[in-house]
């Protein structure tokens, strides 16, 4: 099964349905054959997004306890590694969120993303690729 990143920016699309980006996103997640990944950064970015009606929360709190979406486990040990590419991209910037997908992607050595956002586009793993972006 192929194992795939997921960001913030999709996930809040699929839940709010004013996003410009909503159907778009509900398309994909309805014919996409794999496993989605996410760290509790994004899943806690989603959540303060969200925040304009909780029963909105509680509907995507669900989404990932049925299996939407598996969140990947970082450790206290993985922070060094987190902290060191928000530093290689301190001029972007990468923010928590971003670098933890990225040291998902390296950890796991996942090739593919979903996001709406380019700053993937300038990203780079450890094996100097960037990830392929499924929404585009």
């Amino acid at each position: 099964m192929q194992k795939t990143l997921i960001d913030s920016g999709p996930i809040i699309a699929l839940f709010d349905r004013s996003d410009k980006y909503h159907h778009k996103v509900l398309d994909f997640i309805k014919t996409f054959q794999g496993e989605l990944l996410t760290s509790w950064s994004v899943i806690t970015e989603v959540s303060h997004m969200l925040d304009f009606n909780l029963q909105v929360q509680i509907d995507f709190l669900k989404w990932i306890e049925l299996g939407g979406i598996k969140v990947y486990e970082i450790s206290q040990n993985d922070i060094a590694h987190i902290r060191v590419m928000m530093e290689k991209y301190i001029d972007i910037p990468m923010d928590l969120a971003d670098a933890s997908l990225m040291f998902i992607a390296n950890k796991e050595n996942i090739k593919h993303i979903v996001s709406i956002d380019s700053d993937f586009d300038i990203y780079r793993t450890l094996k100097k690729q960037n990830l392929n972006n499924l929404l585009r």
